[in-house]
């Protein structure tokens, strides 16, 4: 009798670690945000620190934006910064509201 290969077993292991190492990574998502950013608080700017409610009149520093945390969808984001969802979304045309990506800036109108 002749023995047999190791390589006639290594073969088929192989394609089945490679499957699930692709499924792991797809289904990941990878790319996602370190770890200290996904714990960091909520960042939501809506006027200059220290302006403390006083004159706007400057240039266009008074713009606000959101920053996408994850778990956000466009109408909780328009809840919470108290504006209809379709003014958010006509804020920000080049946003696709299916596909909001953690630290992502968005335009409040």
């Amino acid at each position: 009798m002749t023995s047999r290969s190791p390589a006639r077993l290594l073969a088929p292991l192989a394609l089945v670690v490679t499957t699930v190492a692709l499924i792991a990574i797809l289904s990941g998502g990878g790319g996602g945000a370190p770890e200290s950013e996904v714990d960091a608080p909520p960042a939501a700017t809506s006027t200059p620190a220290g302006s403390g409610g006083k004159s706007r009149n400057r240039r266009s520093s008074s713009r606000r934006t959101y920053t996408v945390r994850p778990g956000d969808t466009p109408s909780a984001i328009a809840d919470r910064e108290d504006v209809s969802l379709e003014a958010l979304l006509e804020a920000n045309p080049d946003v696709d509201p299916n596909a909001l990506t953690p630290g992502q800036k968005l335009k409040l109108p």
